[in-house]
């Protein structure tokens, strides 16, 4: 195998990064979702409690209106209700709804098989080696984050 240079690093991780996103879209299409409305249903869920519009948006990193599309849609498909906030009343609460936590399931198990079919020519020791690498980046990057 050809050794790597440190210039390589970042066409490869965004190479992979890109294959793993067509990966998802290619799961998620079934399913009826983008990208952005399976990242609204996950925020949702790891929030545990309804979340006002604004907050969504702010989770998401997208504007509010941006906000609205999405939650839009994803209240036409049943997977989750807007209901008013009811300490303000200028504000709207959204939470999933069964048939939006059912499709979590689903999201969950088509990622978990697109994460299988990517990572499946490494060895259990090499992802389990790149599973460490990555969660100490992440920590890293979370920590100078909260510093700046």
């Amino acid at each position: 195998m050809e050794k790597v240079s440190e210039g390589d690093l970042p066409d490869l991780f965004l190479r992979t990064a890109k294959r793993i996103r067509h990966s998802q879209m290619a799961n998620l299409a079934p399913l009826g979702l983008t990208p952005a409305q399976a990242r609204a249903l996950r925020t949702l869920s790891r929030a545990g409690e309804p979340l006002r519009m604004s907050d969504l948006a702010e989770r998401l990193g997208i504007v509010p209106r941006s906000a609205t599309t999405v939650v839009d849609a994803l209240e036409a498909a049943g997977l989750l209700t807007r209901t008013p906030d009811p300490t303000n009343r200028r504000a709207t609460l959204v939470e999933l709804t069964d048939a939006g936590h059912t499709l979590l399931t689903r999201m969950s198990e088509a990622r978990v098989q697109a994460a299988r079919d990517l990572f499946s020519t490494l060895s259990p020791d090499r992802r389990e080696t790149l599973r460490d690498i990555l969660a100490e980046l992440d920590t890293a990057n979370s920590i100078s984050r909260e510093q700046s």
